[in-house]
């Protein structure tokens, strides 16, 4: 069966505290073309921050309705996203509260992450962000696209 690949990024301005992100879909087997054109969508997102905006980018880009019928491998740069799997346990048995009695910032939004990851068969995988050109793999080039659509937009907003 394919796989869908999901790419992701967001881009903030703190002071604002405004943000876009940006996302795009292949089905796998079309990765290692030389001439792929995907179309990628972008949103503003307001009164949010850096990791707040990964996280609401993703979860945007789980609503389209291609993702939901398929495995989708998700490629991002967001640390915080990646780490939230194995967070998921404490944060379900602290009920989202530190242990200095304070609610998780952003708890909402990792519930609804936590959800969506038992409703799809996701899978995420790391990318460093701003390679020099030289150093990039196909993966690298395609993810510079969503990097370039979000800060692009923040940049004309």
């Amino acid at each position: 069966m394919s796989r869908i690949c999901l790419f992701i990024d967001g881009s903030v301005n703190p002071q604002l505290r405004i943000g876009y992100g940006a996302y795009f879909i292949l089905f796998d087997k079309d990765l290692l073309s030389n001439s792929i054109k995907p179309k990628i969508y972008t949103k503003k997102f307001i009164n949010t921050s850096s990791t707040k905006l990964e996280l609401e980018v993703l979860l945007w880009a789980l609503e389209d309705k291609i993702v939901q019928k398929y495995p989708i491998l998700i490629y991002t740069d967001c640390q915080n996203i990646l780490s939230l799997e194995s967070r998921r346990v404490r944060f379900e048995s602290n009920d989202y509260y530190t242990r200095k009695n304070k609610q998780i910032t952003n708890h909402k939004l990792y519930k609804e992450f936590y959800k969506k990851l038992d409703e799809l068969d996701c899978e995420f995988t790391k990318v460093k962000g701003h390679k020099v050109m030289c150093q990039k793999d196909q993966i690298d080039k395609l993810f510079a696209l969503v990097d370039k659509a979000s800060r692009n937009a923040l940049r004309t907003q």
